[in-house]
């Protein structure tokens, strides 16, 4: 197998140019700890290697208008960590905290997730339930793609061979809101989920469902949203019985994978269990964000 070539641009256009010259024959690396496992396996043989490394502004996290912003760049552990995530994006905090170790922490990166499409990742159904968006640039330009049309199938996402994940964007639900992020292992030596359910609720004031969103992750080849079953849930109060009807809904409405870690039945049983926690959890942190702010005004 020859060495692939070794490029370094300092600007995204440039990448993109090389990457539009290898016509699919050359892969992007960012924090690399995806791509360095398939060349050790031989799973992949490319001919060129783009670094992001030396591009400007990709390890930038910005909140304006709103809208949280993560460059390519950004790390796991980053994000995990930054004060203002853990404020405004709580359940993103909480999903990017739980992969891996600290050492795939340290050097994995928002951008390499999403491009990637592993299906038994953490974040990607925590950027879903959020209505996150991809920047992506190439020789073309920018154009965004929402988190329901970027990962199309089994690692496979809607970036052409050219195209570059510049920047993740995340609007900021209202500080009122619960979020909630549950993760399953099958294996006991193994970090990557089985089952991974990020719930975001917000109750209205008599109790109700205001709003409900719940992705579920590694156990089909995408993460998923069910948003008649969402739209179910407003309105209604979320007790146990509705709590097991929406986790009985979504296990009803998924296609599940089947790996090493579970078949189809365990995987569908798995989720009917955790996307009922999930919801739970979210709605009691909810109640407590709501008590807070309540508390916070009569003072």
């Amino acid at each position: 197998m020859s060495t692939p070539a070794l490029y370094f641009p300092d600007t995204l256009a440039d990448a993109a140019d090389i990457l539009d010259a290898y016509d699919g024959t050359a892969k992007v690396v960012a924090g690399g700890t995806a791509l360095t496992l398939l060349l050790q396996q031989r799973l992949v043989a490319p001919q060129a290697l783009v670094s992001l490394r030396d591009v400007p502004g990709l390890r930038d996290v910005t909140y304006a208008d709103g809208v949280m912003r993560f460059g390519a760049l950004v790390s796991h552990s980053d994000v995990a960590r930054h004060p203002e995530v853990h404020r405004r994006l709580p359940l993103l905090a909480e999903s990017f905290a739980v992969v891996g170790n600290a050492q795939v922490r340290a050097a994995a990166t928002v951008g390499g997730v999403l491009a990637e499409a592993d299906y038994a990742s953490d974040p990607p159904a925590a950027l879903l339930a959020l209505d996150a968006e991809a920047i992506v640039h190439g020789p073309e330009g920018d154009r965004r793609i929402g988190m329901r049309d970027l990962v199309i199938g089994f690692y496979q996402t809607a970036l052409s061979p050219s195209e570059i994940l510049r920047e993740t964007v995340v609007p900021v639900p209202p500080a009122a809101a619960g979020s909630a992020y549950l993760k399953y292992t099958a294996r006991s030596r193994e970090d990557r989920p089985c089952v991974g359910a990020a719930a975001l609720v917000r109750l209205a004031g008599d109790g109700t469902c205001a709003e409900l969103r719940l992705a579920v992750g590694a156990a089909t080849d995408v993460p998923v949203r069910l948003p008649e079953v969402e739209r179910s849930a407003i309105g209604r109060g979320l007790d146990e019985s509705v709590l097991a009807e929406l986790g009985d809904a979504y296990a009803d409405g998924i296609e599940p994978l089947v790996d090493v870690r579970g078949s189809a039945w365990y995987r569908r049983e798995m989720v009917r269990v955790w996307a009922r926690r999930a919801i739970g959890l979210a709605r009691e942190r909810c109640a407590g964000e709501q008590s807070a702010m309540g508390n916070g005004s009569a003072q």
